[in-house]
């Protein structure tokens, strides 16, 4: 069997999960991780545009790109 080594990030994240009490408590981490991913996200975003990876065009390109996956019939 092998043994799990956990960083120290998701030691972290144990060592809070531990105090969940309640399922509001929980409902509250689960948004305040999300936002935290949100934010990095919006971040990244804005350096894209800042350095002009992405603009406008690339923005409509992406509307109108197909990334459906092909069934067979």
């Amino acid at each position: 069997m092998e043994r799990t080594v956990f960083n120290k990030a998701q030691l972290e994240m144990l060592d809070i999960m531990a105090n969940i009490r309640s399922d509001e408590e929980l409902d509250a981490l689960r948004h305040a991780v999300s936002e935290f991913y949100a934010r990095r996200a919006d971040e990244e975003m804005e350096k894209l545009w800042q350095s002009g990876k992405w603009n406008e065009q690339t923005l409509k390109e992406l509307g109108n790109a197909h990334y459906r996956t092909p069934y067979k019939q």
